[in-house]
């Protein structure tokens, strides 16, 4: 069964830097696309970045230039930088996997921005 654990998420005023983690309990090659996805208060479950695995990345719109997603693949590691940060970033922040038979997702990791 995979895992997948998010850290780094907290609270920050607006205009900071978090970074968040996303490791995964086997190695990243197993799956087809990765990505973070965000779920405000009232709100739907939206794509924040993704990558495939031949390299193409995506973003949404509203975090396009500000957020980076990269990975580790010797540490089974997805991060994503975020950086200028935004009260209407404020999310619960989930990792995504997907091997192409099954989806898999992480517990979330709470991001407040202060304004």
């Amino acid at each position: 069964q995979v895992q997948l654990v998010e850290s780094g998420g907290g609270l920050v005023q607006a205009g900071g830097s978090l970074r968040l983690s996303c490791a995964a309990s086997g190695t990243l090659y197993s799956f087809r696309v990765m990505g973070w996805y965000r779920q405000a208060p009232g709100q739907q479950r939206e794509l924040v970045a993704g990558f495939s695995r031949g390299g193409t990345t995506n973003y949404a719109d509203s975090v396009q230039g500000r957020f980076t997603i990269s990975r580790d693949n010797a540490k089974n590691t997805v991060y994503l930088q975020m950086n200028s940060l935004k009260p209407e970033d404020t999310a619960v922040y989930y990792c995504n996997a997907y091997s192409g038979s099954s989806d898999y997702w992480g517990q979330g990791t709470q991001v407040t921005v202060s304004s």
